[in-house]
């Protein structure tokens, strides 16, 4: 694991970078979930474009597409005025089961920064990560090439803390996040048919909830997602290479904006903090072998005197 810290001239030269242009910015997600039709989701849209990435998708402009959206001018910018540069991180991304061959494969790379503010005796930090896959195959069972496929992000931590939540398209080649939820599940999305904002009353937390194979469409209940204070989970869309050719490896930044302490962010990390969730988004060509279901941990900031619950039970 590697810890970059920046040096003092570095966080000189920030200050001189231009402040970012705002849309709608950072959105709340209440612990009570939002008001849908047939009850309650954890969800908040944002992008609504391009169909969770099955389609074309319109990336955010200041001027449109812009719910949760931000416009810092570099990943390293805080996405928030006030907020200065308290720690960073480079964290590889390793996976290890039974399509790996249970050996290690690292499938990609994240990398965190944080943030912090204080008004008078009230402190708020901003944890902003981006996800890049490689080219590693990871998959010893299937014939060809398999590449590790973001569709969700999840970040804990934060259970008994305001939480606000937002997203950027640095890199300009990155897909937009389309929903985010107070919530550790995520929510399977194949097609326009599949729930947009799922809602709650599934009573468990498993790590993906959805169809594990092809063909077939998900049942109701594989489409909820209920609400976990201690979650924060961004539905997005990474492929180093997709079946159609294309390839956006690197996701935008996410963040996280919520109280804190002074304490040195580095002393509260976790081996589980981040999970990357591969949920099969995508209609490939043998559907069964190109996108399982997997979750992948990564160590990340929390808080501090934040913990990460639940533990990863999952089989996937």
């Amino acid at each position: 694991m590697k810890q970059v810290t920046l040096k003092l001239a570095v966080l000189s030269a920030l200050s001189a970078i231009s402040m970012q242009s705002y849309a709608t910015g950072f959105v709340n997600l209440p612990t009570t979930g939002f008001p849908v039709s047939g009850g309650t989701s954890a969800y908040t849209l944002c992008n609504t474009t391009g169909n969770f990435g099955s389609g074309i998708t319109t990336k955010p402009t200041p001027s449109a597409n812009n719910t949760c959206a931000v416009f810092p001018s570099s990943e390293i910018a805080a996405p928030e005025t006030g907020f200065s540069f308290v720690a960073s991180a480079s964290r590889p991304v390793v996976m290890n089961n039974i399509y790996t061959g249970n050996t290690n494969k690292t499938v990609g790379t994240v990398t965190e920064y944080v943030w912090r503010r204080q008004t008078g005796s009230t402190y708020e930090c901003i944890y902003g990560a981006k996800v890049v896959n490689n080219s590693t195959d990871y998959n010893t069972i299937a014939s060809g090439n398999q590449y590790f496929e973001v569709n969700g992000i999840a970040r804990g931590g934060f259970a008994g803390l305001p939480v606000d939540v937002a997203y950027s398209t640095i890199p300009v080649v990155s897909d937009p996040v389309y929903r985010i939820g107070r919530a550790y599940t995520s929510v399977q999305h194949r097609s326009s048919s599949y729930a947009a904002q799922p809602l709650t009353g599934l009573g468990s937390y498993p790590s993906i909830n959805g169809l594990n194979s092809y063909p077939g469409t998900a049942s109701p209940t594989q489409q909820l997602a209920d609400i976990h204070p201690n979650w924060v989970e961004f539905t997005t869309d990474v492929n180093f290479l997709d079946d159609d050719g294309s390839s956006v490896a690197a996701s935008g930044m996410v963040y996280v904006k919520t109280t804190c302490s002074s304490a040195a962010p580095s002393t509260s990390e976790h081996d589980e903090a981040i999970r990357l969730r591969q949920t099969f988004q995508e209609l490939s060509g043998d559907g069964i072998t190109d996108n399982p279901f997997i979750e992948v941990k990564v160590r990340g900031f929390v808080p501090p005197g934040g913990s990460i619950t639940p533990a990863h039970t999952d089989p996937y």
